[in-house]
């Protein structure tokens, strides 16, 4: 059953994996320092509530801080995904873990849109990325 406690393991957990990660843990490390961990878990534990449970208590936009990133491309997207996918497995039973990756997936098509139009690149040719090609 989805409820705030498993989005909060969802979140913990797959952040934990994050600041470990030898790809992504850098960049995580480099936009938030040490004591605004906790300020940012929780964030993400009301994006996630919003998003899956629609509670009302996000107040952000999740995109600005991404293009605010240089050079995040598909092989940041792409183990993102991969790490996220770990974690809802490990945690969540088949059926949560699917909901919580149809949106992951939906909002990392729509960011990588968002950085190439932001670039001034094309974004033809920008397919959703499929949860079997991790």
């Amino acid at each position: 059953m989805l409820d705030e406690t498993m989005i909060h393991g969802v979140v913990h957990g797959f952040y934990d994996e994050i600041r470990r990660d030898e790809l992504l843990g850098p960049i995580f490390h480099q936009k938030i320092q040490p004591d605004e961990w906790p300020r940012h878990l929780a964030k993400m534990c009301d994006f996630w509530s919003a998003t899956l449970l629609r509670t009302t208590r996000y107040e952000g936009r999740p995109l600005p801080p991404h293009l605010a990133i240089a050079g995040l491309g598909e092989v940041h997207f792409r183990r993102w995904l991969k790490l996220f996918r770990a974690t809802v497995r490990r945690i969540c039973p088949p059926e949560v873990a699917a909901l919580f990756m149809d949106r992951a997936l939906r909002i990392a098509h729509s960011f990588r849109l968002a950085v190439a139009f932001n670039r001034g690149e094309t974004t033809i040719g920008i397919e959703p990325i499929a949860e079997n090609e991790l």
